[in-house]
């Protein structure tokens, strides 16, 4: 028995879906106990999820980067941190960020975008985006059509609808997976203090 005798239910311990419909600006929560390197305790915010696949940024793994660091033109006076978005083209940068009117950006949800024009967003970020607004990912998380679904179905990930300003501002903290889950009620705030490895007494 997993930390016997800290709760008297046993099936407290048993993992299992909420049964929420992924779809774009939803996040996905990893399970307590999924101890994979990239996607263990994350929280992935999905930017699409159509029959052509799912597609996702990982909001809490932060890089030992900035995107001054990156881009060394873009002359930004504070320090935009990055994020490891997801093992997939960890080559290619991607951009959340507030501004309207980009050209080629997708909208998330709540005046919300991912990336679009980059030279129009050089030009304006620094001074007319508030720097909480904008997080910048190398890399993307992908599954193929109905992938997604059969890993939520394996009680893998659970799905919750966030604010997404709250995602980034919460994102550096390292407290982003746990308050997720609390955020999803009594049964999911126990799930959130479990060890990620557990132990046996």
């Amino acid at each position: 028995m997993y930390i016997r005798g800290m709760y008297s239910n046993i099936d407290l311990f048993k993992i299992e879906t909420n049964h929420v419909v992924p779809a774009r600006g939803k996040v996905l929560i990893s399970e307590p106990f999924l101890c994979d390197h990239m996607f263990g305790r994350s929280v992935i915010l999905l930017v699409d999820h159509t029959h052509d696949g799912t597609m996702g940024l990982v909001m809490n793994k932060p890089l030992p980067l900035f995107l001054n660091d990156v881009l060394k033109d873009f002359n930004c006076p504070e320090n935009i941190p990055i994020y490891k978005g997801g093992p997939l083209s960890t080559d290619t940068l991607f951009y959340l960020h507030t501004l309207k009117g980009i050209t080629g950006a997708l909208p998330i949800g709540k005046g919300f975008y991912l990336n679009g024009d980059f030279e129009a967003i050089k030009t304006t970020s620094c001074r007319e985006i508030p720097l909480k607004a904008e997080s910048d990912f190398l890399g993307y998380s992908g599954w193929e059509y109905e992938q997604l679904d059969r890993e939520i179905e394996e009680n893998t990930w659970l799905v919750g609808k966030e604010n997404i300003s709250s995602l980034m501002d919460e994102a550096a903290s390292g407290t982003l997976w746990k308050k997720a889950l609390c955020k999803l009620g009594a049964k999911y705030e126990i799930w959130s203090r479990f060890p990620q490895i557990p132990t046996f007494n």
